[in-house]
């Protein structure tokens, strides 16, 4: 059908108003109940209930994402972070004992042999923790990837060493060379390069944790200054000095700002000093335990090499091996020195000292090794390296066990208060939300008392 022509209107009726929006009705509507003392009670309680409730659903958001980065600082990224250094060491460990047991020949000791197998096996399992860990496609399972595959190409060459230097072929030493600078120059970076980027997620977790929730403390201020005006207000046009249901929500929000602040103040204070008095520490103590590492094995190898490797610095010759340890052992003494700053107690600074004595000591026999070496008497400075007693041997063991207690003892300090830090935000997530919901309660009970005033 043909649509049908609009009728024109009548000359002088009023134009049809144009249909009005719901928003606009309910501002209009929102207006209308203002002008009114009842209304305007209506608005205060739900602005006052809304506020409180926004201050505790910010409190319990904050506060959780503050807990979880602190359980992570203590259950996840520093045990990863500390399981990177313990693969650093096992390597390095592996890598000197297996030179040890190089230069003793066909008298290799069981305990030499066994040490090695523990420390490749270490080195293994903590590969296996790091990758279960890892996520999926970053850089850190890259570099786990690569060492699991260097691993055992690492084990065949020191296998190969091992059995050509017991038949008496030199080759045995061009192969354990080959497979120290595999280890110097591939695996030990890689696992530096494992070792930093677990830090940075260390540091990253600790960036989480340790913020100030400003959201949630201005929202608590807010919601403190809306409850005080509104109990003014009452007091103006009731005379009344406290409304009950008021006085509790203000109650309520006061006790759950005071407890974000304060509960979070501590955790902050504790966190950051089991960064500063346990990372730090450990940081040092770990590239320090490292520094003595290397230097026990540039001192092994500069006897099995003969002078056969070579650097020259500042038009000057050195033996490669030799020069090496002098760099290691004065990475170390910087490294003692730094860790016996950082150290906040006797118990940290005692172990630091004791490695500090063992280090003057290996220098002195050392120096006394290597005129030997020097001299052609190859026998008497084997002896004083790798001896049954007066070795230099004896202080890298006091090194590295003093090393080790002092790792453990900064590692103690560090779970101490990264536990603090994290219990003094327990319970701080639900507890804001219970007092937020029993604020919200007591604002508009308060609002509801003056309310039933005008039935």
């Amino acid at each position: 059908m043909p649509a049908q022509p609009t009728r024109p209107l009548p000359a002088g009726s009023p134009a049809p108003s144009a249909r009005r929006t719901a928003f606009a009705e309910g501002v209009d509507r929102l207006r209308a109940t203002a002008t009114t003392e009842p209304g305007r009670l209506r608005i205060i309680g739900a602005v006052l209930a809304l506020l409180v409730v926004a201050f505790g659903a910010a409190t319990a958001w904050q506060a959780s994402e503050r807990a979880a980065a602190a359980d992570d600082v203590l259950h996840r990224s520093q045990p990863l972070s500390s399981g990177a250094a313990d693969i650093y060491r096992s390597l390095a460990d592996a890598n000197t004992a297996a030179s040890s047991g190089f230069l003793a020949g066909g008298q290799e000791s069981a305990g030499s042999r066994d040490r090695y197998e523990n420390d490749i096996h270490a080195a293994a399992a903590g590969l296996v923790t790091a990758a279960t860990n890892a996520d999926p496609g970053s850089a850190s399972e890259k570099t786990i990837a690569e060492l699991n595959t260097l691993l055992p190409e690492y084990k065949g060459l020191i296998e190969r060493a091992r059995t050509y230097n017991r038949q008496g072929y030199p080759v045995g030493g061009a192969y354990l060379r080959y497979a120290n600078e595999k280890m110097q120059t591939e695996m030990l970076p890689a696992a530096e390069d494992l070792y930093t980027k677990e830090n940075q997620r260390l540091d990253a977790d600790y960036g989480d944790a340790t913020p100030y929730p400003w959201i949630a403390i201005a929202l608590g201020v807010l919601a403190l200054a809306a409850l005080g005006w509104a109990q003014r207000r009452t007091y103006r046009h009731t005379n009344r000095v406290l409304n009950h249901g008021l006085v509790a929500a203000s109650t309520a929000t006061t006790v759950a700002l005071l407890w974000l602040v304060v509960g979070h103040a501590v955790a902050r204070a504790e966190l950051t000093g089991s960064y500063d008095h346990g990372i730090r520490s450990l940081t040092v103590l770990h590239d320090a335990r490292i520094a003595s590492l290397k230097a026990r094995g540039n001192e092994n190898l500069s006897l099995v090499a003969r002078g056969a490797e070579t650097i020259t610095v500042d038009g000057k010759p050195y033996d490669a091996y030799y020069y090496a340890f002098d760099q290691d052992m004065t990475a170390l003494g910087k490294g003692l020195t730094r860790a016996g700053r950082l150290a906040d107690d006797q118990g940290g600074r005692t172990p630091v000292k004791a490695a500090e004595s063992n280090m003057a000591v290996w220098k002195q026999r050392h120096t006394s090794a290597r005129t030997e070496d020097e001299d052609g008497n190859y026998q008497q400075a084997l002896d004083k390296v790798i001896g049954a007693k007066g070795a230099t041997g004896e202080c890298f063991d006091g090194v590295d066990s003093s090393l080790a207690r002092a790792i453990d003892h900064e590692q103690a300090e560090f779970q101490r208060a990264a536990g603090d830090g994290r219990d003094a935000m327990t319970g701080l997530p639900v507890g804001a939300a219970v007092l937020a919901a029993l604020g919200a309660g007591g604002a508009l009970l308060g609002v509801g008392r003056r309310l039933s005033e005008y039935r």
